[in-house]
């Protein structure tokens, strides 16, 4: 058992920031954008703080929770990650304890009296905790120095990660007031931003967005059949410098099965949410302490995984949104050192999320006929449920939705009642909005410029020097390995050849309107095409660029291909040269060949 001594912080403080850091985190100097975060909040600012995983955002609580003397209070989502931070800050010597369900009543009772007692630096718990009567009315007795939200996208429910927990933060923190408030994450957009700003009631607060590039992640986007990625996932993982890695399965059932099959070549386990807590402790602990090399798991793994070393974050399946994709592969590569990001999917995977789609938004009229149920008066969930021909699932995700947009009023004891009569327009907004998450990952896949630079617009860092990534898969492709280049076919080239002269002569067009004049008859499929034109861009050959139009009040979205001054002066014998991505590796020879003649075109 590891002695801790325990810091003395609750005398005055001397010295400058530098000096806190140093003497209480061991740490030598700041990391960008650490220290102007931490005088914000040690001024007592409200503070929004977007940076990337491993960027250091938890010392931009810590820190200011010591310099301000007093119990630092963290909301924070997973046990797990409760867990790991309160033993981290034990270990530097800081009194810190936790809150959760896993926890005794008598336990939980004891840290209760010490954070009143003000015997802790800093006091985790769960947001479900303040549904709890008189758990809120505990905290303010307290009256914590600091209050940070963690992983803050999940109070909005225009996340990608939205929990309802966390919208009873806007209606219980401002007991704890005047200690400022900052909330932290690692993925939101301006409209994100925006609503965790209104929920949590913050004071004129800063926003500090700042770091989306990650500058030694490179990005690949693999159009591949779902039979075929296993085949893939080994191929790519066979190399020793490409474990540990973090391959996310869609389901839980394809996590189980490819974990299986990884299994026969590599230390691999399967990770989910399915699984008993136990089982998924033992799977984190194994690979964090490399007894595994690779975990295959849902997106229930990974928040606040603090693992510098992995090289490779492979997904199976599109993800669900593009917040969740970055938060994901920010996973990768937290030590700096070089590491990949690939993304296995096909056009299929997007039925599939409108699938999912459909089961959790029901038609309107479903949740309209429980509302019209519902009284002032109370009714007890099982009674109601009777009333409905629906099955259980069906019911409990209705009157969830319900119960997030403000139709209906939940009660600890198990009753409902009605709510107010505003929550259709909210559901409606949030459906519309999740679908529009659907199109802007599908969009990614599909787009044909620097992947980073992509995501960097996505979040609006407008900090950045908006410059090409130079390591992706578009950027880079020499260096690619999941994707490999080959010389066109006859037909390709003539293809090719057609493009290029459609594009002279009409300078741009729509991609739908340049295949039908490029490929008559239809003489290549559709999803061949865009291959070839993702190809003639990373040539500089041709640019392609998303544009939109409005149509009966809808913004309609669609690609517009447009030649270049590279793409003016192209011959057609040099139609041959150009190197075409293929999942199967071409001959050294015939590769080396391609890809030599592809820079030339690029250049």
């Amino acid at each position: 058992m590891i002695k801790v001594q325990t810091i003395n912080t609750s005398g005055p403080i001397s010295g400058n920031l530098k000096n806190i850091l140093t003497d209480f985190f061991h740490f030598h100097a700041f990391r960008p954008h650490q220290r102007k975060a931490c005088e914000s909040v040690i001024e007592g600012k409200d503070l929004l703080l977007v940076m990337p995983t491993g960027a250091g955002k938890s010392l931009c609580y810590q820190l200011p929770g010591i310099a301000r003397k007093g119990t630092t209070l963290v909301i924070s989502p997973l046990i797990a990650l409760m867990e790991d931070q309160t033993a981290g800050l034990r270990q530097k010597g800081f009194r810190a304890d936790r809150i959760h369900s896993g926890l005794t009543r008598l336990k939980s009772r004891r840290i209760c009296r010490e954070y009143l007692d003000g015997k802790l630096d800093f006091f985790f718990m769960a947001p479900e905790r303040l549904a709890v009567p008189g758990f809120p009315e505990m905290l303010a007795k307290g009256k914590p120095a600091l209050v940070a939200i963690d992983e803050a996208h999940c109070i909005s429910h225009w996340g990608h990660d939205f929990r309802p927990d966390y919208r009873l933060l806007g209606e219980r923190l401002p007991l704890l007031r005047p200690a400022p408030f900052i909330a932290m994450t690692a993925t939101a957009t301006s409209r994100v931003q925006a609503d965790i700003v209104r929920q949590l009631r913050m004071n004129q607060p800063e926003l500090r967005i700042h770091g989306f590039r990650r500058t030694n992640i490179a990005i690949e986007l693999v159009e591949i059949p779902p039979a075929d990625r296993t085949r893939k996932v080994i191929e790519i993982l066979k190399a020793n410098e490409r474990r540990p890695a973090i391959i996310y399965a869609p389901t839980r059932q394809k996590t189980e099965t490819l974990a299986m099959e990884l299994s026969n070549d590599f230390k691999a386990a399967p990770y989910h949410a399915g699984l008993a807590p136990e089982i998924r402790d033992g799977v984190q602990a194994a690979f964090l302490s490399e007894k595994l090399e690779i975990i295959v798991a849902t997106i229930a793994f990974g928040m606040g995984i603090d693992k510098p070393d992995i090289r490779t974050v492979i997904h199976t399946a599109l993800p669900g949104s593009l917040e969740g994709y970055y938060q994901e592969i920010g996973r990768a590569g937290r030590d700096g050192k070089p590491s990949r990001a690939i993304l296995l999917h096909a056009y299929g995977d997007r039925r599939v999320h409108q699938f999912f789609h459909e089961k959790s938004y029901p038609h309107e009229k479903v949740l309209k006929e429980i509302y019209r149920r519902l009284k002032k008066d109370r009714l007890s969930l099982e009674s109601l449920a009777k009333e409905f021909s629906m099955g259980e699932n069906e019911f409990d995700i209705a009157l969830e939705k319900l119960r997030i947009h403000g139709g209906a009023r939940m009660e600890p004891d198990k009753t409902v009642r009605r709510g107010h009569d505003r929550w259709l327009n909210s559901y409606r907004a949030q459906s519309d909005h999740r679908l529009k998450q659907i199109e802007e990952i599908s969009r990614f896949v599909s787009s044909s410029s620097c992947r980073m630079l992509h995501l960097i617009q996505h979040f609006g860092d407008s900090e950045d020097d908006g410059r090409p990534c130079g390591i992706c898969d578009f950027c880079a492709p020499e260096k690619a390995i999941a994707v490999f280049y080959r010389g066109p076919t006859k037909q390709e080239e003539k293809i090719i050849w057609r493009i290029m002269s459609t594009l002279k002569r009409f300078n741009s067009l729509s991609t739908g309107r340049l295949y039908e004049a490029s490929c008559p008859h239809a003489s290549i499929s559709r999803s061949d095409f865009e291959s070839l034109l993702k190809s003639l861009a990373g040539a500089s050959l041709v640019t392609v660029r998303e544009d939109a139009f409005e149509k009966n009040g809808k913004r309609i979205h669609y690609k517009r291909a447009g030649v270049t001054k590279n793409g003016r002066s192209l011959r057609f014998e040099a139609c041959k040269s150009l190197s075409l991505s293929s999942l199967e590796r071409a001959p050294r020879t015939a590769r080396k060949k391609a890809l030599v003649r592809g820079e030339k075109g690029r250049k």
